[in-house]
């Protein structure tokens, strides 16, 4: 069975729409540990325009299951990451810009650089995920910089305009799990995905996780977040 990661980052963009202190993304973690989510996610980006350090030191002394911290692979992101020690980090690619993240990282442009970064952040003793489009290259690129873990990033997927712009851009992911997987990498998936679009990947029983957070914020808004969490769950159960 696949494992639901529940990124809370929509629940702190909520909080900061009115500059106070609800929603509390630390009790959304909580009640998303309680509905049987197996990961929390949080995004703490240089411009900290939802996720605070204080968030992530909570999360990281109150989740029950693992932690997973999304960053840029810049110095000050590592230097947080060495001290909080999250079960694992996510390299992505971040534009000060972008409403959310846009794509995947370009592994191949800078191979030494991400190599560094994961050396540093495996001898703290955090594993290493990177965010990648749907592209083999990438996730062999990601391969040989020392990465455990791809998560292959279904947005255009997600944005697809036609059933068979969705198939075509499916295929396109399907391709890049089966590379992921003759490499031994550890393999998740996220990004746009909803309680409609996700049920095709039940065809992709290699992927272990699922990274999800806005549509789940966004069916909480009508059904409660213990219930939206718990719906997604038995979502990707059956995977």
């Amino acid at each position: 069975m696949a494992r639901l990661a529940v990124n809370v980052d929509h629940v702190a963009t909520l909080r900061e729409a009115r500059g106070i202190n609800e929603p509390d993304p630390v009790l959304a973690a909580g009640l998303a540990e309680l509905a049987g989510a197996e990961g929390i996610i949080c995004h703490l980006r240089e411009d900290r325009r939802h996720i605070h350090d204080r968030d992530l030191q909570l999360l990281r002394e109150t989740i029950k299951t693992k932690l997973n911290m999304e960053m840029a692979s810049v110095r000050e992101m590592v230097d947080i990451a060495i001290k909080t020690k999250p079960d694992l980090v996510t390299l992505v690619p971040e534009r000060r810009e972008e409403l959310t993240t846009e794509g995947g990282l370009d592994v191949r442009a800078q191979p030494g650089h991400y190599q560094k970064v994961v050396e540093i952040l495996k001898g703290a003793g955090i594993r290493v995920s990177f965010f990648v489009d749907p592209d083999a290259e990438q996730v062999k690129a990601a391969h040989q910089c020392g990465a455990d873990i791809v998560e292959i990033h279904t947005g255009h997927y997600s944005e697809a305009g036609s059933e068979l712009e969705a198939i075509e851009r499916f295929e396109r992911i399907a391709a890049t799990v089966k590379a992921a997987a003759e490499l031994n990498l550890g393999i998740s998936a996220g990004h746009g995905l909803n309680y409609v679009n996700v049920k095709r990947f039940k065809a992709l029983q290699q992927i272990e996780e699922y990274s999800i957070g806005h549509s789940i914020v966004a069916r909480a808004v009508l059904v409660g977040f213990e219930r939206a969490v718990r719906e997604m769950v038995e979502l990707v159960k059956q995977f």
